[in-house]
């Protein structure tokens, strides 16, 4: 699969979208994570230590639960978002110095784990968002040691296709940017040295009692980082009628009249294997990955 970035994401909006600080993590993504946290009882063998990679978005209720789960392993915390992130999830992942959990030496550890320095990585709800997916894997692939597996979830092409369906009508530009099917995903998996990728989906309906309740959450889920969005300010008359076609075009007799929008989930995982050398004339192999083939051997 060829080095590529997402043609319907602005790198630059990405940027300050990841760089900017969330006040708390979405409840659609703390759900999420709940989900995911109950797949963990597939896991055979618990790691000896884990990584939540951005956790301020991605849910610090759901890391509370995979802590607890295997409450042996060493942890560490990726909040890669910035420094002001970083400061946030160590204050919001503090323990006070009564708590028995402060001296048992499982506390968290902030910052990047080293590579291959962890046998779980744990995303949640962060790959959509990404103006370099492939980067963003790459990375979760180093901190892997072998035999480690990745768990993840994202967004899917579905989401929101009820916006999207409302602006195209009306001729306005597209609402959000495109996500990524899960097929693309295994092969952007595969591509990155992973093996074994499992792929599944569903989709949640959120409903909503205004469109000014839609509208927040929206907000604290992502923003629109397509390229095209419209590029200025949007103003009152626009708000207004906003909000009138959404209160007639979302609502759900089913629901009983409330505004529902479709959210699509991707929930992912694989499996870092031991390397493999591609054997030519002269072949160069990091120490690391030779301890593993060799370890592999016994």
């Amino acid at each position: 699969m060829p080095e590529q970035l997402p043609p319907t994401i602005d790198p630059q909006a990405a940027a300050r979208w990841h760089a900017s600080v969330a006040p708390e993590s979405p409840w659609l993504h703390e759900e999420v994570a709940r989900r995911m946290y109950e797949r963990l009882q597939w896991i055979v063998q618990p790691p000896a230590a884990w990584c939540d990679w951005d956790p301020l978005r991605g849910g610090m209720q759901a890391h509370a639960l995979v802590a607890q789960h295997f409450p042996q392993a060493a942890s560490h915390v990726a909040e890669t978002s910035s420094p002001q992130g970083l400061a946030a999830a160590q204050d919001r992942l503090a323990r006070p110095w009564w708590s028995p959990a402060r001296w048992s030496g499982v506390a968290p550890r902030f910052g990047v784990p080293p590579d291959g320095g962890v046998q779980m990585l744990w995303s949640s709800m962060a790959l959509h968002m990404a103006a370099d997916p492939q980067a963003l894997i790459k990375a979760w692939h180093r901190a892997l040691a072998v035999d480690g597996y990745l768990m993840f979830s994202c967004l899917g092409p579905d989401t929101l296709r009820e916006l999207r369906a409302l602006y195209g009508s009306l001729g306005w530009p597209e609402p959000a940017h495109a996500f990524t099917d899960m097929h693309d995903w295994g092969d952007m998996l595969m591509h990155a040295g992973f093996s074994e990728p499992v792929m599944d989906m569903e989709r949640i309906t959120l409903t909503f009692a205004t469109p000014e309740r839609l509208l927040q959450e929206l907000r604290g889920l992502g923003r629109n980082l397509h390229p095209q969005r419209f590029a200025g300010l949007r103003g009152r008359r626009w708000y207004r009628q906003l909000q009138q076609q959404l209160a007639e075009r979302l609502a759900d007799p089913a629901q009983g009249g409330q505004l529902a929008l479709t959210f699509e989930i991707v929930y992912g995982h694989a499996i870092k294997p031991a390397p493999r050398v591609r054997v030519d004339g002269e072949s160069a192999v990091s120490l690391q990955d030779m301890r593993a083939m060799l370890r592999g051997k016994r």
